[in-house]
């Protein structure tokens, strides 16, 4: 399944990180403590492949908006997109508090370890770390739960072209680029640098 940005198609390699800030600190036991504060954030870096139809909207999008975030669809990784049989939305089952691990839904499919799932009243991207098939089923989630969900809210998952999941996203400052022309023919923006928006 191809992916796009701006309506250019995403190319490999795609890196997709999770900045989640972790304190180290040796002690003078030299044993380690680590803690987190609980912050996590998905990035995205990745070039496209710009034709003659998309070279005008990218260049317009990397000048454009640089102060609100906007939204595309989440790449999923095609091994998971291949085992998913779930339906796109699902019922969650029972209420979840905000810090809780795990959702339980009805589900009438798969739902493969890997895939990146939302939820109707978050803009937060959640990652299923344990497949999970159909029924009545506990999904395990990366990371925590930033706010509570419940019974009126949906699961929404990726399967294919009719995703629900998307990106809220601002695009990383500190690489602001424009267009480069090679021969007056081909462009491209270099790598696009985006980091999910927490809002």
């Amino acid at each position: 399944m191809a992916y796009y940005f701006k309506g250019a198609k995403i190319l490999a390699p795609l890196s997709i990180t999770s900045n989640e800030p972790v304190y180290d600190v040796d002690t003078v036991s030299l044993s380690k403590q680590r803690a987190s504060q609980g912050a996590q954030r998905w990035e995205l870096a990745f070039n496209t492949a710009t034709s003659n139809d998309t070279e005008a909207d990218m260049l317009v999008g990397v000048v454009e908006g640089i102060t609100t975030a906007s939204t595309m669809v989440m790449p999923q990784l095609p091994s998971v997109v291949k085992a998913n049989t779930s339906s796109v939305v699902l019922p969650i089952s029972a209420n979840a508090s905000a810090g809780s691990s795990s959702v339980s839904i009805t589900s009438d499919g798969v739902i493969s370890k890997g895939s990146f799932i939302k939820f109707s009243n978050h803009n937060k991207i959640y990652l299923v770390t344990a497949s999970v098939g159909a029924g009545a089923v506990s999904v395990s989630l990366y990371p925590s739960l930033r706010s509570a969900v419940t019974t009126s809210h949906t699961f929404d998952t990726s399967n294919g072209p009719a995703s629900a999941v998307t990106l809220n996203y601002y695009r990383d400052v500190s690489n602001l680029r424009g267009l480069t022309f090679t021969d007056g023919i081909l462009s491209s923006t270099g790598t696009v640098n985006l980091v999910e928006a927490l809002i």
